[in-house]
């Protein structure tokens, strides 16, 4: 048995962060049904056709889910919604600002008439304050949050390369909704949820805020390199290849100049006898790390790290990842079906194989809706006359 087994989930959802967020709770076996508008549904079905022509975001984030189409804004269609909610556990939605308010699905609303159901709001900027109505799209708050100012170059600020906003956003939509089943377990009422975009991303900036405390200076944009601990990035070798290294504390200062680049004279030098001194003269210090790496090779470089028990890592691309051997070792790749045919697709992290996590298809739009309704008590005339007037 999975852990959601029993759970059934309503969800008005599109692009990342809610379907993240609910695809998460199908992974533990909940079931997702995912309200889409007809003929178009979520709009990331269309933002590319990479996966067989269908598009990568939404594989990502869609599998394990059924899909109805339905046009809320006819009468017949929100009957159907509220016969969804009647037995739902749960009722997510990331709509822009105010539309639940206007269709009347808003947690005031449905609280009193579902008094055990949890409703999860995500939106860019939460359910009020002076920012409520913006729009807010994953780089944007990126840019709001201040990821931007601490990432990227000097001179050439950059993004994250995923969608790390809508993933915050999703990954507390998600661990909130667990805690509330837990908490109408022992109350028997239900809860409302309002996850913030900027809220999320704000909580990972973590120590850069604390760093740049009372006015201080903030960390500087170090490219790959990190901020505040140096030698801690990408460092080229003599055959081209960048190698990633890091060092946390003194020990491992002394065994990289020793044993690595083979300079003991380094590890007690007043320029960098201090993490603190070696990020000051961190371009003398790179200077001094690149030649020493100019003879070697990269697989030379890792070697010597390996054996100093220093941290390191290859630059891999997207090609490496899928034919990282770690991954293959540890069985963490399956498949899944969509209206494509299968893709592979990672195990959720923390499940292992014989746990048997979710990994259902991706729902073509609409797959599901006949169904559905049928088991809502719709007969076939009536569910033909809704697909008439446009309500499905």
């Amino acid at each position: 048995m999975r852990p959601l087994q029993g759970i059934k989930v309503v969800t008005f959802e599109h692009a990342i962060a809610a379907p993240f967020c609910t695809r998460q709770l199908a992974d533990l076996g909940a079931r997702v049904i995912k309200i889409e508008r007809p003929g178009t549904g979520d709009f990331a079905r269309n933002y590319d056709e990479r996966v067989s022509g269908l598009a990568s975001h939404f594989v990502w984030t869609n599998r394990s889910k059924e899909s109805i189409t339905l046009d809320v804004k006819r009468a017949q269609a929100l009957d159907v919604v509220h016969r969804l909610l009647a037995d739902a556990d749960v009722f997510v939605q990331n709509l822009a600002p105010g539309a639940t308010q206007r269709l009347g699905l808003d947690y005031a609303s449905l609280c009193e008439k579902y008094p055990r159901l949890i409703v999860c709001d995500i939106s860019g900027y939460g359910l009020d304050g002076p920012f409520r109505d913006k729009k807010a799209y994953d780089l944007l708050i990126q840019s709001e949050s201040g990821f931007l100012s601490i990432t990227g170059s000097e001179d050439k600020p950059a993004k994250a390369g995923c969608s790390i906003a809508d993933i915050a956003a999703g990954m507390y939509g998600y661990t909130n909704i667990l805690a509330a089943l837990i908490e109408r377990g022992k109350t028997g009422r239900g809860k409302h949820i309002d996850v913030s975009m900027l809220e999320s991303m704000v909580e990972w900036m973590s120590y850069p805020l604390y760093y740049s405390i009372d006015g201080q200076t903030a960390p500087r944009q170090a490219g790959a390199s990190h901020a505040t601990i140096f030698p801690y990035g990408p460092f080229l070798a003599g055959d081209g290849k960048t190698v990633m290294l890091g060092l946390q504390n003194e020990r491992e200062w002394k065994s990289f100049c020793d044993a690595v680049i083979r300079q003991p004279e380094l590890s007690t030098d007043e320029r960098f006898n201090s993490n603190s001194r070696r990020v000051k003269n961190r371009d003398e210090l790179t200077r001094i790390i690149v030649e020493a790496f100019a003879t070697l090779t990269a697989a030379q470089v890792i070697e010597r790290l390996e054996q100093a028990s220093i941290a390191n890592a290859r630059m891999n691309n997207m090609h490496d990842v899928w034919e990282h051997k770690q991954l293959k070792a540890r069985q963490r790749w399956t498949t899944v079906r969509t209206p494509a045919g299968e893709v592979p697709a990672l195990y959720p992290p923390g499940h292992a194989a014989a746990d048997e996590p979710r990994m259902d298809a991706v729902p073509a739009l609409g797959e599901n809706t006949d169904a559905i309704l049928r088991e809502l008590g719709f007969n076939a005339s009536a569910v033909e006359e809704m697909r008439t007037v446009g309500a499905i």
